[in-house]
């Protein structure tokens, strides 16, 4: 661990405060070896998913956050809800973009409007936007279950590139 420099002007009190802050606000959880790797952690994501609804153009699915996807406010970590739309809208995207077309995510927006707490059932609605020739633009919802409370809402963007033949 490389050692801190700090200015001489700045209180030792002021220093060991944000040293404090830092070092607490790191997480000091440790993964199992076995959770280590290529592809484990958007299978642990897919293991949440349940699929209720398949239409062209639409997916819903359905979730309740666990313990291993919450942050240390017990509520569903930021980083898995971008795991989840991603996963979401490229599945909603497939229903409308031919097999042979390769979808490479382009943007993917997030807005966090209320959090989902651990334990909570949480409904995605993912629908297509917009599918023409070389974009697909997928809008994700989730809402809670029992409140129909809008909790985050995601706008995916694809470019789809068609394969290359050699």
């Amino acid at each position: 661990m490389a050692a801190s420099v700090a200015s001489r002007e700045m209180p030792s009190e002021t220093i060991a405060k944000v040293n404090g802050i830092i070092i607490s606000a790191g997480d000091s959880f440790v993964l199992p070896a076995k959770y280590e790797g290529e592809g484990v952690h958007s299978d642990l994501i897919r293991s949440l998913l349940k699929v209720q609804h398949i239409h062209r153009g639409r997916v819903t699915c359905i979730f309740t956050v666990k313990p291993y996807v919450c942050n240390r406010y017990n509520t569903l970590h930021g980083g898995a809800v971008g795991s989840i739309a991603e996963i979401v809208a490229i599945a909603c995207a497939r229903t409308v973009v031919h097999k042979d077309k390769e979808l490479f995510l382009g943007e993917l927006s997030v807005s966090y409007l209320a959090a989902a707490v651990n334990q909570a059932e949480v409904m995605i609605d993912a629908s297509v936007v917009r599918s023409g020739r070389n974009l697909t633009v997928v809008a994700i919802e989730f809402k809670l279950k029992d409140k129909e409370i809008l909790t985050y809402l995601c706008r995916a963007t694809f470019y789809n590139m068609p394969v290359a033949s050699l």
